[in-house]
């Protein structure tokens, strides 16, 4: 198993920059959202050059990191289909470029109908979002297929494909065979179910299995309230002994990548699941 982080938590910018960080970390590599670390690039249609793509790739390798996944997040349902057709622009600029960037696979999660932010609304959950979803998803694959590229899709509870059976729904009336999974158990809880965390789990490895691309790693405490808050990795209720020996089972040579673990919390959440694999 290889650790990694969203480039963006680190809390710098530049490739040179990024890798200066990981080393000191002791990290493998990252979850690349180019528009947020690299100067040059922007969030628009060929905002992204092949030059810049080939630049960060040759500076990865070098110092020995790597890159499992671009993430080209949009919103497929986004009531504004300017938003979504921006979206898919970027994303099939990514799959073009991934190559180019020494990667393989370029991510999105499904959307909410509630436009921004992208939180839980009744429309999610009805067949004309899920269509919307299937049809952009399945496109891009097709896209993807000509640069020899994965497409990956991540569920989220306040999401379209709010849960692991819905996300399996959509992949099987997608079809096809470049479609993988970015699984984030936490993304798929809420008040009502954290105390069935490792159930879900369970379902999504026994799911997906080999599909599986990027396991994202996040942790949380229960607040007074109920609610869920974030914290660093290791600093919250999930029992990541237990979960990475889950993951080992189905997925032994799985990609790592902590989420939304910043500052000082990261090199301890490093040490922390370091002693666990």
């Amino acid at each position: 198993m290889k650790l990694f982080i969203r480039a963006h938590d680190l809390g710098v910018t530049g490739e040179k920059e990024i890798v200066q960080k990981l080393c000191g970390l002791g990290l493998d590599g990252v979850q690349l959202v180019a528009y947020k670390v690299l100067p040059d690039a922007r969030y628009v249609q060929g905002g992204v050059s092949v030059s810049s793509a080939r630049k960060v790739a040759e500076t990865f390798v070098s110092a020995g990191k790597s890159i499992p996944l671009i993430g080209a997040y949009f919103n497929p349902v986004h009531p504004d289909k300017e938003k979504v057709e921006t979206g898919v622009a970027v994303f099939r600029d990514y799959l073009r470029l991934a190559h180019d960037f020494g990667c393989d696979t370029v991510g999105s999660e499904t959307g909410s109908v509630n436009g921004d932010p992208w939180i839980y609304h009744p429309g999610n959950h009805t067949q004309e979002a899920f269509d919307r979803v299937v049809n952009i998803f399945a496109g891009l694959c097709d896209y993807a297929k000509d640069y020899k590229v994965y497409v990956g899709m991540e569920g989220a509870i306040g999401h379209v494909c709010y849960d692991v059976g819905r996300l399996a729904s959509a992949v099987d009336k997608i079809g096809r065979d470049n479609i993988r999974i970015i699984f984030d158990l936490y993304n798929y809880l809420d008040v009502s179910n954290i105390d069935k965390r490792y159930e879900i789990l369970a379902q999504g490895l026994q799911t997906f299995g080999d599909r599986i691309c990027v396991f994202h790693m996040k942790d949380c405490v229960v607040d007074k309230d109920g609610s869920l808050v974030q914290c660093g990795v290791g600093k919250g209720i999930f029992d990541y002994a237990r979960i990475l020996s889950e993951i080992k089972k189905v997925c032994p040579d799985a990609n790592l990548v902590f989420e939304e673990t910043v500052g000082e919390d990261i090199p301890d959440a490093v040490a922390y699941i370091r002693q666990r694999l």
